[in-house]
């Protein structure tokens, strides 16, 4: 693990073993906060940590180069890691990620499905054996009402009943 912190500190990419688009990616609800404090305090702490990847509105246009097209917004997650990822970020407090594959190629479930020139770019990989289940929910939230961009392990029905009723 202490090859990936000092990696990442260094600035040289680096596979955790998660699965998510492009998103802030924090160890926990006040790491996530500390990096984005005009967040939705209450919002986070009912849905993360957990199988959420959350787009939310980013009035303050913080991580340009994260957002793309789409400045007034940020993705952010909060996993439910295994013990070698979440050591990793309990210690770099969050990362900016997203999955390790090609385009359009089907997420790594193990670190040997990662293409190798992914692997050959990283300052350090961090293995936890295969990652279960299916990837994370991703759920717009930043209109009138919620949207889900991506069905995952949560169903999109479940999800949406989940924020409506944070909502109200």
């Amino acid at each position: 693990m202490n090859d990936a912190i000092e990696a990442i500190r260094a600035g040289r990419p680096v596979v955790l073993p998660t699965r998510q688009p492009i998103a802030l990616l924090a160890g926990d609800v006040d790491r996530l906060l500390e990096r984005v404090p005009e967040l939705d305090e209450r919002l986070l702490r009912r849905l993360l940590p957990g199988a959420y990847t959350l787009v939310l509105p980013n009035p303050a246009g913080r991580y340009p180069w994260l957002t793309g097209d789409r400045p007034e917004t940020i993705g952010v997650r909060v996993p439910e890691l295994s013990a070698p990822a979440a050591e990793v970020l309990r210690e770099v407090g969050a990362v900016l990620a997203t999955s390790a594959n090609r385009h359009g190629g089907p997420d790594p479930r193990r670190l040997g499905d990662v293409p190798e020139e992914i692997r050959s770019a990283c300052g350090a990989l961090v293995d936890a054996g295969e990652l279960p289940g299916t990837a994370s929910t991703v759920l717009d939230l930043t209109g009138d009402e919620p949207r889900v961009l991506r069905e995952g392990v949560v169903p999109a029905a479940e999800a949406l009943a989940t924020v409506g009723s944070l909502r109200e």
